[in-house]
């Protein structure tokens, strides 16, 4: 048993908790930005295991034009510790300018995984309950209705088939294909 023997859960652990929280952050970010529901209960909890963390960023960083810019750096904050605490546990000592750009790297991913899942969810929810009433429900609408709702604009009505989820996952992963494969080139550069 060598040193990557504990290295490897430890890691895991780390990555979890602080992915898990990062996206915490994130949901209560774009459930602000999309106006949902504030008083579901799912919106709660974002916001009681959110609130500790922004309240004392809220005091330095207000928001600008209705976007919530303490989140924003919040995440990057957290983001930036979690990659540290992972390549220290790996035994690599990044450099400043790697962990300033693979931090915002990593939550457009983040951003773009979390509105694919959400898609993918709503999608399924419209044909295996589609008048269910459900707190989570709600949110996952109104966390997802910005995004889908210029493709619903643009394509045809086909008869009560909404193809507008589909092609907002097309459109999501092409974003990913253009946008990460950069940032992944040029990160690695920097690590040492």
């Amino acid at each position: 048993m060598g040193s990557g023997y504990l290295a490897n859960p430890l890691a895991f652990l780390v990555d979890t908790v602080f992915s898990l929280y990062i996206m915490a952050v994130m949901l209560r970010f774009l459930l602000q930005w999309s106006r949902a529901d504030f008083y579901n209960p799912l919106s709660q909890f974002l916001v009681r295991i959110t609130q500790p963390a922004l309240q004392p960023l809220r005091r330095f960083i207000p928001a600008w034009g209705g976007v919530d810019i303490a989140a924003i750096v919040l995440m990057i904050i957290l983001q930036i510790i979690a990659l540290s605490l992972l390549m220290a546990i790996a035994g690599v000592t990044p450099r400043i300018d790697y962990l300033l750009l693979r931090a915002p790297a990593e939550l457009i991913s983040l951003l773009l995984n979390v509105y694919l899942i959400a898609i993918v969810v709503r999608a399924i929810l419209s044909w295996v309950s589609p008048n269910d009433y459900n707190p989570a429900t709600t949110v996952l609408l109104g966390l997802t209705e910005p995004v889908i709702r210029p493709f619903r604009a643009i394509l045809p009505d086909l008869g009560g088939i909404d193809l507008s989820p589909l092609a907002a996952i097309v459109a999501i992963q092409v974003v990913k294909m253009l946008v990460l494969p950069p940032l992944d080139q040029i990160a690695p550069g920097l690590m040492m």
